[in-house]
């Protein structure tokens, strides 16, 4: 089992920056990813960014450019570091770890809004 703690909402302007932090606890070593994903009001949970044990990153189009993930090599913390937010960018944002064994494992979700 996996237990992912985030950080780091809030409410910012446009153009501004937020950073988000996910602490994991548990069978860490058993973790080939961590990632990012993010759910708007009446809209799927989509995939914002992820990164490998092995450090390779994948990002979605719209925040290519903007936002980058990290990672502590220990892998139990992943961050998000959100540069030049757009109002598009609203939404519930969710920390994932991915096991060797294909299972997902979420955090509770931070509210990133971003409004002048």
């Amino acid at each position: 089992q996996v237990q992912l703690v985030e950080s780091g909402g809030g409410l910012v302007q446009p153009g501004g920056s937020l950073r988000l932090s996910c602490v994991a606890s548990g069978t860490i070593s058993r973790i080939v990813a961590l990632g990012w994903y993010r759910q708007a009001p009446g809209t799927q949970r989509e995939m914002v960014a992820r990164i490998t044990r092995g450090g390779s990153t994948d990002y979605a189009d719209s925040v290519k450019g903007r936002f980058t993930i990290s990672r502590d090599y220990a892998m139990n913390t992943v961050y998000l570091q959100m540069n030049d937010l757009k109002p598009d960018d609203t939404a519930i944002y969710y920390c994932n770890a991915r096991s060797e064994f294909v299972e997902d494992y979420w955090g509770q979700g931070s509210q990133v809004t971003v409004s002048s």
